[in-house]
Formats: C-alpha cells, sequence, structure tokens
C-alpha cells in the first residue's frame, strides 16, 4: 500500500516537472524590425533576354518582435504598399561615398517582402533575407554601397543598415 503511494507522488512530482519546464519563458523583442547586414555578392549571369549582367545578392538578418514583417499579395480591390524594403544608392566618386543622383541607371527602386506570418503564442520573426538585383549598365570603375531599412505592416521602420563598398566590375563576396 505504502509503495503504490510512493509511485501516485512520484507521477503526480515527474507530470508537475513537466509541466512546469514545458511552460517556458515566451521570448520578447521590440515592434520594430531591426536588421544586420551580411553580405553582397558579385555575380555573373543573364538577363530574361539572354544578356550578359552583373547580378548582386543583398544579403541580411532580420527580427521582429511582433511577426509583422511582409506585405499581402496586391489585389484590384484594396489598394496597398508595395514596396517594404528600401535602398539608398551611394556611389565612390574620387575616393568619398556620396549619394547617387536621382537618374542613376544604378538606383533601385524599392522591393517587396512577401508576407510572412507565425502561428502560436510566439510571434517573433527571426530569418535571413536575400535579394537580387540586376546591374545592366556598368563599368570598372562603378563602386557602389547601398543604405537599407525595412518597414512592417504596422509602419514600423527598422534600423538602417550599411553594406560594404561594392567595386561592381569584381565579381565576389563583400563583406564588413
Amino acid at each position: 500500500m505504502i509503495s503504490m503511494k510512493i509511485r501516485i507522488c512520484l507521477a503526480v512530482f515527474v507530470i508537475s516537472l513537466l509541466a512546469f519546464v514545458s511552460c517556458g519563458k515566451i521570448d520578447t523583442l521590440p515592434e520594430e524590425p531591426r536588421i544586420e547586414y551580411t553580405s553582397f555578392t558579385v555575380f555573373d549571369t543573364t538577363d530574361i533576354l539572354g544578356n550578359d549582367v552583373k547580378g548582386g545578392r543583398l544579403e541580411f538578418y532580420f527580427e521582429d518582435g511582433d511577426g509583422n514583417v511582409g506585405l499581402p499579395v496586391p489585389s484590384d480591390e484594396i489598394e496597398l504598399d508595395s514596396v517594404n524594403l528600401f535602398l539608398k544608392l551611394y556611389r565612390m566618386t574620387d575616393g568619398a561615398i556620396l549619394p547617387a543622383t536621382d537618374d542613376d541607371p544604378l538606383k533601385p527602386t524599392g522591393y517587396r517582402i512577401p508576407y510572412m506570418e507565425r502561428t502560436g503564442q510566439n510571434k517573433i520573426l527571426k530569418g535571413d533575407i536575400s535579394v537580387i538585383i540586376f546591374y545592366l549598365f556598368y563599368t570598372e570603375e562603378d563602386s557602389i554601397q547601398y543604405d537599407f531599412y525595412i518597414k512592417d505592416r504596422a509602419d514600423n521602420l527598422s534600423n538602417t543598415a550599411s553594406t560594404a563598398v561594392i567595386p561592381l566590375f569584381y565579381n565576389g563576396i563583400y563583406e564588413e
């Protein structure tokens, strides 16, 4: 009889311990997204018309505390933002990094990060984003840099991150 009471107490203790351990603290992060520059890779490629062009792959890490990064697919019925990744181009001119002019052929338009959503109690989103940029016109002297940031669906802006200086003519991976 005592043995049965010990077994019941031991079972209750084990179940209580498992329940306590499985109810871990939910991580929290600020509602504003945060980004970190990872790398920029320059490579040779072809465009959809078969022309030889340079490609660039911007890679960065992001995290968002309320998990609302990314935009839904646009529809005709609802007018939504179409851009949530913003890039500002800089060019190296006489050894100095200066903002590019509005008519610069290398100046990118904005980009769209697709809709992401996480289910469950923990809404935090973390991950890596990779964006491909094509350069149709470039010279051996073209060295560029980008500042970039993202905006979530609640219009919270991330910090601004910067790439390394990127010589477009030379293939390679450029990290800070």
